[in-house]
């Protein structure tokens, strides 16, 4: 999403709509009942700060990086009304014959190899479901570095959560390196939309995160600037080049235990890969911008022995650099499927995706996608409606979880998907995401049991009467856009 803000308040929109931006969300969790207020900035800083935001997305963005610039305003200009043209035909224009070969097999890894898509490499996977499994392993993993801690997320908030997160980094920044990068926009609007957990009494949140996580601490705190107000929406961390965490979560009250959502541990050779995207995100979010890309980057270790784990598959959106290599992915796997297209996701609203589904339900294929009962924004919800009315009439089953789900995760017969991408025009064209892909049979045998199981158990199935709505249409092309 170009703003995907996962909780941005109603009074941006005013903000993001002159710009032509959405973060997916116009937050309904943004109401400032005196209640909760303690838990968001105030409006009189809150503003100046999205208007300082907003001001380094235009000036300063094109300043350190001219030729990101240019790209991602390129990327908007042809896929902003792209999306609205051939979402709304009356045909497919993008119907494609079904593959030879089914995901999962090794016949089908190596046709990704031959579509150039990026190489697999060896690691192990480990699930980490909802906040009470994250968080943990987040301070585990940053009591034991020992030698460096690198934080990359869309959301760096400045609520309670968020402030004990920023306190333990500052505390092994004397003793470790550690570097925080945030995305600019994502961030700063997120101030000012409270959770709905009330904050513990006295509490009062930092007007900026970037001065609370420096102040008398030797963290190292850079924000990824926004060209055109787009996004770097990753989540990723690494600890001493040798472990890493990825998937859907930002640090923050809401992932910490309001929504549910996925994150997944990884070792092993492939952290190397995880370490070397970091080091070019940070790099480019410096003084230097795009120029920094032409320095010799940081030294990295030896990765452990190849045999290590299964193969794991670097998947990324990336405008700025011309990768698509979710969406097409995406696609690929779901037009391959024989058996089963397994997703879950909170914003289904992009047409291609769709309408792969509906043609893998026509031809018999178990179709069942898991929807939030009631998202951050109500577009989205709108546009997931549309989506869940079409494919229920093509024979697909679609299933409302019963609070916000944020997880994003696929399975295709055997092959798996999951990161931080939602399945709209901005995480698959435009916005920058991470995820990851394997087909080793225990993983995802795993990857059903631990999230695709217990989901569909805890989630409504909905019949054509429970999505009828007289603004599912128009909320559906807005969503487009979003």
């Amino acid at each position: 999403m170009l703003l995907k803000c996962e909780r941005i308040p109603w009074k941006a929109l005013c903000v993001i709509s002159v710009f032509q931006v959405s973060c997916s969300t116009i937050s309904t969790n943004a109401r400032e009942g005196r209640e909760r207020r303690e838990q968001s900035s105030d409006p009189v800083s809150g503003s100046g700060a999205m208007v300082a935001s907003t001001f380094r997305a235009t000036a300063i963005a094109a300043v350190r990086q001219p030729v990101t610039t240019i790209k991602l305003g390129i990327a908007n200009v042809w896929n902003r009304p792209r999306e609205i043209i051939v979402g709304n035909l009356p045909f497919h224009l993008h119907a494609e014959a079904v593959p030879e070969v089914a995901p999962g097999t090794p016949e089908f890894e190596a046709l990704l190899d031959r579509k150039k898509f990026p190489q697999s490499q060896r690691g192990s996977i480990k699930f980490l479901v909802d906040g009470r499994s994250f968080f943990p392993e987040l301070d585990r993993q940053i009591a034991s570095a020992r030698s460096s801690i690198d934080c990359q997320v869309f959301i760096f908030d400045n609520d309670d959560i968020a402030v004990r997160t920023a306190d333990s980094l500052k505390r092994r920044g004397n003793e470790v390196r550690v570097q925080v990068l945030f995305d600019d926009m994502g961030s700063t609007f997120a101030y000012s939309a409270p959770p709905s957990t009330p904050a513990p009494r006295g509490f009062a949140p930092p007007v900026d995160m970037r001065d609370y996580l420096r102040k008398d601490s030797n963290v190292q705190v850079r924000r990824s600037l926004n060209p055109w107000l787009t996004c770097d929406h990753t989540k990723l961390f690494v600890f001493d080049q040798r472990s890493a965490i990825l998937g859907g979560m930002n640090i923050g009250r809401e992932y910490f235990s309001e929504w549910h959502d996925l994150m997944v541990r990884v070792d092993g050779p492939i952290v190397a890969s995880l370490s070397r995207e970091f080091d070019r995100a940070w790099r480019k979010a410096g003084p230097m911008g795009d120029f920094a890309l032409f320095e010799k980057p940081a030294v990295f270790r030896k990765p452990p022995p190849a045999g290590e784990g299964i193969p794991l598959r670097i998947l990324r959106t990336d405008a700025a650099e011309g990768r698509h290599e979710i969406m097409e992915a995406t696609l690929l796997a779901i037009r391959a499927a024989r058996k089963r297209v397994w997703i879950e996701n909170p914003y289904f609203a992009h047409d291609e995706i769709v309408d792969a589904a509906q043609d893998a339900a026509r031809r018999g294929v178990d179709v069942r996608v898991v929807i939030p009962a009631s998202g951050d924004s109500k577009i989205m919800d709108g546009g997931n409606l549309a989506t869940a009315r079409s494919l229920i009439a093509a024979g697909a089953k679609v299933y409302r979880y019963p609070k916000m789900t944020h997880t994003k995760a696929m399975i295709c017969d055997g092959w798996g998907s999951l990161g931080s991408a939602n399945l709209d025009a901005l995480s698959l064209r435009i916005n920058r995401e991470l995820n990851l892909a394997f087909s080793d049979a225990a993983t995802i045998r795993d990857f059903e049991n631990r999230v695709f199981k217990p989901d569909f158990r805890r989630s409504k199935l909905m019949r054509l009467a429970d999505v009828q709505s007289p603004t599912a249409g128009l909320a559906e092309i807005l969503a487009d856009q979003l």
